[in-house]
């Protein structure tokens, strides 16, 4: 568990710090696009790429961490052989939708700068493609334990994108406005709109690839067709689950432009849901954080012990609980403070982020629940769970986004991985128990829906009294969690002074 968390820590500052680098993005570009719509236009296409990126890594990086731990398999051999297979299916799919751009513009029908979707497709094509591909040199260095090489070279790529984009976004159109206009002019639209977001992130792509250059040369590339197939076959039932997964996370995104009625501005709707998304997102940056660290663990763990424990399994998962539920107070008791990092016209859209937050936590509950089918190499069972999900999610946002706009998708992520949680913990006790603690759990849930209510309903006018009564609460959260399940002495630090 000390090992869980040091790797989860380290994993946790760069994914933390990376993913809150890049959200600060969010606030500027509600500030500085042009319009509702166009931040709009970048989270749908964002969102088209995020599903792209699982369909291109087709369950390959679970599979390396599965068959790199068997035994009987030579780790070279595993690593490149994954490394073939994932680069020839991307080189291919890159080069597709290259020469088909035209063709595939059509679909950004809705588009503020429609003379320029070709260009936006070539481009977000070679960025998803080289992100795809860098999956798995990332995936090897977690496996070599090396969690601050794989942080650094994170936060390097984030660090480069917030530079490309305040140097597109922010720097040229002052520069152009100037009398040294002429500097740039060689390369520099003005028109051009957000494709300079996409332009900003293939460059900073581009430079995180040669910065994983090392892990990609020195070595003897096999291929093993034997190998492929039994990767396959392991790893295809965990495309199904991540494109169900990933589907429950960007349908909304995607298709919420096709089922809001033209006359309501769908691409501004759209906007304003994703910027309160973005809000939201703090519970799912430490869900990615702890995944991280988790897969290596629980793989590490069952080939260590062979599966006879899995007590550690339970612990992680009660920590995990009181975690999320703290991060959810957090966030929703200081929205009042949150807000005004957005353009206030994008305000309306806040009410949704408990909602949306709440969904996270079922999320990230689910993934913890995961384990079992993937140690028992029952990796379908994932895939069934995911399609449930998504059918909930479908369901939901077709029926009710054309009456009730964005507010229906935030209730179709919450009750989709509700769902998706109580049928993969009541089918996981059967066929790989795990003596979770419910209880702990309850009372968490319990203890965190009262002081909600509290908080948020309140009658306190005053902000800063209203506030500090929040943060009050959120101290007897806290007092609660020391008291019953991390007394202080247990953390390392504060133990060593409590002893002087």
């Amino acid at each position: 568990m000390k090992t869980l968390a040091k790797e989860t820590a380290i994993y946790g500052v760069s994914s933390i710090l990376g993913r809150f680098m890049n959200w600060c993005l969010t606030p500027m570009y509600t500030f500085v696009l042009a319009s509702t719509g166009e931040v709009g236009e970048v989270t749908n296409i964002y969102a088209i790429t995020a599903f792209l990126l699982v369909l291109l890594t087709f369950g390959m990086e679970t599979g390396f961490f599965r068959f790199v731990n068997k035994n009987e398999e030579e780790e070279k051999t595993v690593y490149s052989t994954t490394l073939i297979t994932v680069g020839s299916v991307i080189l291919l799919f890159m080069l597709l939708v290259v020469l088909f751009r035209n063709s595939l513009s059509g679909m950004f029908t809705q588009s503020s700068h429609p003379e320029y979707i070709p260009e936006y497709v070539s481009i977000m094509a070679i960025v998803v493609g080289l992100d795809a591909f860098s999956a798995i040199p990332f995936a090897y260095l977690r496996y070599k334990k090396k969690p601050l090489r794989f942080a650094g070279i994170k936060l390097i790529f984030v660090i480069l994108n917030i530079a490309f984009n305040l140097f597109f976004l922010i720097v040229c159109p002052w520069i152009a406005s100037s009398e040294f206009a002429y500097l740039i002019e060689w390369f520099y639209r003005p028109d051009y709109g957000v494709g300079y977001v996409f332009w900003a992130n293939l460059l900073a792509t581009f430079l995180q690839t040669l910065f994983l250059m090392p892990y990609l040369t020195g070595f003897h590339y096999t291929f093993d067709l034997n190998l492929v197939k039994r990767m396959l076959r392991y790893s295809l039932p965990l495309l199904v689950l991540g494109i169900a997964g990933i589907m429950n996370q960007t349908f909304d995104k995607m298709m919420m432009p096709y089922l809001i009625d033209p006359s309501n501005d769908p691409m501004g709707q759209l906007g304003i849901y994703g910027t309160s998304v973005k809000i939201a997102v703090v519970l799912t940056m430490f869900t990615q954080a702890f995944r991280y660290a988790y897969e290596p663990f629980i793989f590490g763990k069952h080939k260590e012990n062979g599966g006879k424990s899995n007590s550690s399994y339970a612990e992680a998962m009660r920590y995990f609980i009181i975690c999320s539920m703290f991060i959810f107070l957090g966030v929703s008791f200081y929205l009042d403070i949150l807000k005004y990092i957005i353009e206030p016209k994008f305000w309306e859209g806040l009410t949704i982020v408990p909602i949306v937050m709440c969904g996270d936590i079922f999320m990230g509950i689910f993934f913890n629940l995961s384990l079992w089918y993937k140690l028992n190499d029952e990796t379908r069972w994932g895939a069934w769970f995911s399609i449930i999900g998504f059918i909930i999610i479908v369901a939901i946002n077709v029926l009710f986004v054309p009456l009730y706009g964005y507010t229906a998708s935030a209730w179709a992520i919450f009750f989709s991985y509700l769902v998706m949680m109580v049928i993969s913990y009541f089918i996981g006790q059967k066929r790989y128990p795990i003596q979770y603690n419910i209880k702990s759990a309850a009372v968490y849930t319990l203890i965190t829906a009262l002081l909600f209510v509290i908080g948020m309903y309140a009658p306190i006018d005053n902000i800063v009294l209203r506030l500090g009564f929040r943060t009050l609460l959120l101290f007897l959260f806290i007092a609660y969690t020391i008291k019953y399940d991390l007394p202080l002495k247990e953390i390392p630090i504060l133990n060593r002074y409590l002893k002087k």
